[in-house]
């Protein structure tokens, strides 16, 4: 299940949050918080992160919106460095990891990448985003992938395939496709989810 920005902003501000909350916040305060109008709009958001299985169900028995713990030995997933959304640039391995929620993973193993420039910003992929990838060595049209150009760079792109041209897409109505023959194009992952820090 993908988040929609919406969600994924309560979801963040429930994370980074909890440890100053002395005791988890109600659908008001968390209205006051994030400078929401509609306490029934927060309703139907935390009721999507309840089915994505992020937020514990909200019942009488306690107070306030909890977040579904997180196993403390639960493994995270390897960073891999930086992507350009933008012009290419190397992503280089780093000996890091990060804690994912399950329901931005996909089927495969994955891997995550910081995303550096603003090729992407229509998508809502911004620059200083975290992108989680599946990885993957073939794609369908139209899915947003990690590709690698002449064995050399990586970027983050929206592929589209064709028999003698592979085009990579931007997200960014000043930016212009990139255009490659297939021999030049190895696809080494697919978008699952995005993490964004505030």
């Amino acid at each position: 299940m993908k988040l929609t920005r919406r969600q994924q902003q309560i979801y963040d501000y429930l994370a980074q949050n909890a440890e100053h909350f002395e005791h988890p916040p109600t659908l008001d305060e968390l209205c006051r918080a994030l400078g929401l109008r509609s306490r029934g709009s927060l309703h139907k958001h935390i009721q999507a992160l309840v089915e994505a299985g992020l937020v514990e169900p909200m019942d009488r028995s306690h107070r306030g919106i909890r977040l579904v713990p997180q196993g403390p030995d639960e493994p995270g997933i390897p960073l891999l460095g930086t992507i350009a959304a933008g012009r290419p640039i190397e992503a280089v391995p780093q000996a890091e990891t990060m804690q994912v929620p399950e329901v931005l993973l996909g089927k495969g193993a994955c891997y995550v990448l910081k995303v550096s420039g603003d090729s992407m910003i229509d998508e809502g992929i911004l620059d200083g985003d975290y992108v989680v990838i599946e990885q993957r060595d073939s794609a369908r049209n139209g899915e947003i992938v990690v590709a690698l150009i002449g064995n050399e760079e990586v970027t983050l792109k929206r592929i589209e395939q064709h028999p003698g041209q592979v085009i990579l897409h931007p997200a960014n109505a000043a930016m212009e496709p990139m255009r490659y023959s297939p021999d030049e194009v190895r696809i080494q992952g697919v978008l699952k989810g995005l993490l964004r820090r505030y």
